[in-house]
Formats: C-alpha cells, structure tokens, sequence
C-alpha cells in the first residue's frame, strides 16, 4: 500500500500559528468589550438532537444540517426496507447550525438558574454542509452576543456601543446602518400591500447593488401595483440627517403617501428609531451611525431594530449585524422573552484587517529571549534564570542542542526571537547573564539574580 497524501475535508482549513494569533487577537478584542458590558460567555455542545434543529432554518437549512450517526454500527438494528426513514433510525444528532437555536434551548432549559435580563456571548465554530467556494465554509465560528428578557432600547444602544469600540479598538472605520422591521410592515401597509413584505424588502435590499429603476422593476415583477411602487419611491430616495428622515417618514405613515393610507405599525417603528437616534446621540460615538431604510436584513425572524456594519475602507459584505426578536424561545414553550443580539463576521473581519494592514507586527513573536546552547555546561546555570523570567510573564527558550552559534541565529530570526543571551564560562563565573537585542545590536550585562532590571530591558 502508497503512502496516503493527508488532506482535510472540502471547505475547512487549518489555522497555524500565525492565522491562530491574529484570530485570537479579534476573539480577545470582541470578548474583552463584551464583559465591560456586563456579558457572560457560554458554550454549547458541537452537536444537539436533531429535533432541537430540525424545522428552525427553513425547508434550506434542514437540507445543510450535518446529521450523526448514532454510533458506528448504527446500521445494525436498523430496518433497511424503509430507505426513506433510514436517516432517521440511524441519525438522532446533528452539528449545530448556527448559534442561536443551541442559545434559546439553553435559556428554556436552564431558565431557574438564569437571572434575566440575561445578556450572553459565546464564540464558537458552527458546522453547514453547504457547497464550498471562496469565504464560504463548511465550518466557521460565529462570535454572537444576545441579551434576552428585555424590551428596553437601551439594550440595542449598548450593542451599537459594542460595535463602536470594538472596531475602533481594531482600527476599521465603519458605517452602523440601522432600520426597524416595523418601519419596513409599515412600508407594505401605507403600499396597499401588506403581504408583500418580503417581496418589497427582498427588492429594496438589492438598491446600493442594482439601483433604483431595476429595484423598481423587481417589485413590478413580483405583483406590486403601479401606486405601490408610486408609494415607495420616495422613501427610497430620502436624503438628509436622522431628524429629517424620521419627520418625512413620520408624514408619509400618517396619510401622507400617494395612497393616502395610515400605518400604525409604521408609526411604532418610527418612534422607536427616534428614541434609539436619541440615545445613539447621547453616547458620544466615534463611528458613523445611519438610519437606513432599506435595510431588511434575515426578515422572518427580526421584530424591531435591525443593525448592518459595513467597512468604509475595504470592499467586502457586511462585518457584522442583528436585531431584535420577539419570540426566540417560543418554540422550545417559553413565550414572551423578548431578545436582540449581534453577530461578529470574524472570517470577514479578519479578511479586512489584513487587507488594510492592520494587525500589529507583535502578533507573529512568541518568544521574546532566546537562551544559547554553547555549551552543555552552561545549561544548569540556565534553567532557574529561564525558570524566574517565565514567572515574571517573559517567553523564553533554551536552544535545546548544542549547536554552531550560527545555526541558532538564524532559529531566532525565522521564529522572530527579538533578544538572545549567550553566556560562557566568563559569565558563569561572575555571576552575570548578557543579552542581545537583534533589532538594534544593543547589548546589555545583568545581574543573573535581577530579573527585574532583566525583564526592564526585553519590554523595549
């Protein structure tokens, strides 16, 4: 038999160490801003039955749920006559498709212990058995933050907030599109069409990529009247700051279309983009935040505020988004928990923060001092220096053979060693410890005992 050439399965990948630090740099980024807010983490099984998955994603995502054999002879008792219920008999469990069904069955089974409002991060990689192409995988991680148990606003301020220094925190500017499901049934509503929702978003969500006259088309396409899309237009084309699109927005829900109609849903919707607008000024942000009214994002499941980011300065989708549901929980049997959360895009993050540059030059370095191995005598000496500067938080190695200075040189230089210390008998005599910095060419003699002094000098 050949030898078998290792491959992994079609749409995963490694992370090696490199890619690990930079993603570890977001995750630890994202979390840190998460528990200044008062959000706990959580973890979910990789796996949950498949009736806690099945018939939450649409007829689609029950065909990208990964299933599980129950065990390796599953086949064994199964009746093979049925090829239709075989799935069933042999698969009781799938790979969790997003984070958010394994978060409401969390919160109905463990609602005793919980106290709510409960506001919960968890930063985990989900499994979908979707085709493989260019950013899509078959397993990535989502990095999601929900509070459940509240309707206040306040709660999507402070997600919009958590947006804000996260991606400063990054260096990415970004623009927080913001919008309201009940603005959007409103639109429908004043439209004469109020079972048209999906067909009107579906439309006004292709504007920044097909325009206007090809939006308008699409809705002609799928049933809308000439007085609908005549009722629409306008509100695609407003212009100018927060107040002013609120104030016409409020005029045209209240009668003032072409229909003549009033949505008192609409008018709902209104006020609660004006109240989070008012918060939203209060809390002095950095980045640039919008209300946009074509913004309809995963329609079905949101009820109130719905938030896009996207990068001003490198082209790609949305980096992240969410919103608020009424009834996430509902189908586990415990109704009337009303949520919002977010979504962090990590792979697409990570995708902007390289292609600007952004991540910082220490990410790559592990070890800051590399001990020399000159002489095999000089390692005894070695081991408790190297031991107290770990203690003291400094990565350090000792060359573990020994070697031509040479060849240890250049191991520093591949690893991105930033500082080394040769020491020979001179030095063990003396007591002394000195060390190099390979950037500068700066050398420095120690006390082998003051490792404050030592640490000092590696903290350049």
């Amino acid at each position: 038999m050949g030898m078998q050439k290792p491959s992994i399965p079609k749409g995963t990948r490694d992370f090696g160490q490199r890619e690990m630090a930079e993603r570890n740099y977001i995750f630890d980024t994202i979390r840190s801003v998460y528990r200044t807010y008062g959000y706990v983490q959580i973890e979910t099984p990789a796996m949950e039955n498949l009736s806690t998955l099945l018939g939450k994603y649409g007829d689609e995502g029950d065909k990208l749920l990964f299933r599980i054999l129950n065990s390796g002879d599953a086949f064994a008792k199964a009746d093979l006559s049925d090829p239709a219920g075989l799935v069933r008999q042999v698969c009781e469990k799938g790979l969790r498709y997003d984070l958010t069904v394994p978060f409401a069955r969390y919160v109905v089974q463990h609602q005793s212990e919980i106290s709510f409002p409960f506001r919960r991060f968890q930063i985990q990689p989900v499994w979908r058995a979707d085709r493989p192409q260019k950013g899509r995988y078959r397993e990535f991680y989502q990095c999601d933050a929900d509070v459940i148990g509240s309707t206040s606003q306040i709660n999507e301020l402070e997600l919009v907030q958590i947006v804000d220094r996260v991606f400063t925190l990054l260096d990415i500017r970004v623009l927080v599109k913001v919008n309201n499901r009940k603005v959007l049934t409103g639109l429908a509503e004043i439209a004469g069409c109020p079972d048209k929702v999906v067909d009107i978003t579906v439309a006004i969500d292709k504007l920044d990529k097909i325009g206007l006259e090809a939006v308008e088309q699409e809705m002609r396409e799928r049933g809308l009247s000439e007085q609908a899309v005549a009722v629409i237009e306008p509100i695609l084309l407003l212009e100018g700051d927060t107040a002013s699109k609120l104030a016409r927005m409020r005029a045209l829900m209240n009668g003032g279309s072409a229909s003549g109609l009033v949505s008192e849903t609409g008018l709902r919707g209104l006020d609660e983009l004006e109240e989070l607008f008012g918060f939203i000024a209060a809390a002095d942000l950095r980045q640039e935040v919008e209300i946009d009214l074509s913004l309809a994002r995963g329609l079905n499941y949101y009820t109130g505020a719905i938030f896009e980011v996207k990068a001003c300065d490198f082209p790609i989708g949305s980096i992240c988004g969410g919103g608020r549901y009424d009834n996430l929980t509902g189908i586990f049997g415990l109704p009337g928990l009303s949520g919002v959360g977010i979504s962090f895009g990590a792979d697409r993050i990570y995708d902007v923060l390289k292609g600007l540059d952004k991540f910082p030059p220490s990410l790559a370095t592990v070890t800051t001092l590399l001990f020399a191995n000159m002489d095999s005598a000089a390692v005894p000496y070695l081991i408790p220096v190297a031991k107290a500067l770990r203690e003291a938080g400094i990565a350090c190695e000792i060359y573990p053979d020994t070697s031509k200075l040479k060849k240890q040189f250049d191991y520093a230089d591949r690893k991105g060693i930033p500082f080394i210390s040769i020491v020979g008998s001179d030095e063990m005599a003396s007591n002394k410890l000195n060390i190099k910095n390979l950037n500068t060419g700066e050398q420095c003699s120690f006390e082998k005992e003051d490792i404050k002094s030592i640490k000092n000098f590696l903290q350049l």
